[in-house]
């Protein structure tokens, strides 16, 4: 495991020749800031919400990757004081999906940092997050001694055709998508990594229904005290060292843990799917993508007798998808 990790450094080093800085806001990043890193390709609509959510919740700087956006994404985040943005036009599938790219740049200026890695659809909650803001999470993280924090990736959906209510640049995605399914999980452990793999919801059974096992991961470690040394190996699936991915008790106990709220069935997924299967750039020769781009022209409610409407972090902890631990 320690030469994978080395070779994933390595790896980031060499895939950094293929990031143009855009503009460099990082000599402003203080010492005690927390840190937000994503890779982007025409989100333009929804970074507006995805910026204003995260600075509530106490990112102090974000880091972006532009993956080529042809919509405005890249002038959008030019001239913002806490964003810093490299722009490439390489192969998303040959940096390992993005992974190169931002390993790079935690090992360059996150060491020390708590860092979050996140998608602009994902909306990370935590408990007490209605009330506390992430640094309370951090520093009791720090105080116990914790160096990641996972979160379970949740699918949040509309009820009836996605495609039925246009989202608006700026809108809370929950107005349109605020259904999940509040069972229909598999849990187990991956022997390689010693994370666990998480798999069900909407896409598992509707996406996926006839290979479940292809479903996509849904267990993400997206919180990290970020090391020099640290590599993530599969999107957030995993990290090296193996350590990191113990983010869960074998004692019989429950370590704290978070939630992700997918906000991806927006009215605009059927154009970004198709186009993702165009591009060919995902996982497994974009496998996921053709699934959800043959399975949209049949316009699927993803609604469903699972379905529960989405409250607040302590009805995800209730329905058993997060814990707070022995964080009270």
């Amino acid at each position: 495991m320690r030469v994978r990790r080395k070779r994933r450094i390595v790896r980031a080093l060499r895939k950094s020749n293929e990031l143009r800085v855009v503009q460099n806001n990082t000599n402003h990043i203080r010492p005690d800031d927390i840190l937000l890193v994503s890779t982007v390709r025409n989100e333009k609509i929804r970074l507006p919400y995805f910026l204003h959510y995260y600075r509530g919740l106490g990112v102090n700087h974000f880091l972006f990757v532009d993956n080529d956006s042809t919509d405005g994404t890249e002038e959008y985040l030019r001239g913002q004081q806490d964003v810093s943005l490299w722009h490439t036009t390489a192969s998303y599938r040959r940096a390992t999906f993005g992974v190169d790219w931002m390993n790079h740049l935690k090992r360059k200026f996150a060491h020390g940092h708590w860092t979050l890695v996140v998608d602009p659809d994902e909306f990370f909650i935590y408990p007490f997050c209605d009330t506390r803001p992430i640094r309370a999470l951090t520093d009791w993280l720090d105080n116990s001694d914790i160096r990641s924090f996972s979160a379970m990736l949740i699918d949040v959906y509309p009820k009836g055709r996605i495609d039925e209510v246009p989202y608006s640049a700026g809108q809370n995605p929950l107005e349109i998508t605020p259904w999940f399914d509040s069972g229909n999980y598999s849990v187990k452990k991956n022997p390689t990594y010693g994370n666990l793999w998480i798999q069900g919801g909407p896409r598992r059974r509707v996406f996926f229904a006839d290979e479940p096992e292809k479903a996509p991961a849904l267990n993400k470690i997206p919180l990290v005290k970020w090391d020099r040394r640290y590599a993530y190996v599969s999107s957030t699936h995993a990290l090296l060292p193996r350590g990191l991915n113990q983010v869960y008790e074998t004692n019989g106990g429950e370590k704290a843990s978070g939630a992700l709220l997918h906000t991806k069935f927006l009215d605009t997924f059927t154009a970004k799917a198709t186009e993702e299967v165009t591009r060919n750039q995902h996982y497994a020769q974009s496998a996921e993508y053709k699934a959800y781009a043959d399975t949209m022209q049949g316009q699927p409610d993803l609604w469903c007798k699972w379905s529960e409407k989405y409250i607040n972090w302590r009805q995800i902890e209730i329905l058993g998808l997060m814990s707070k631990g022995n964080w009270a």
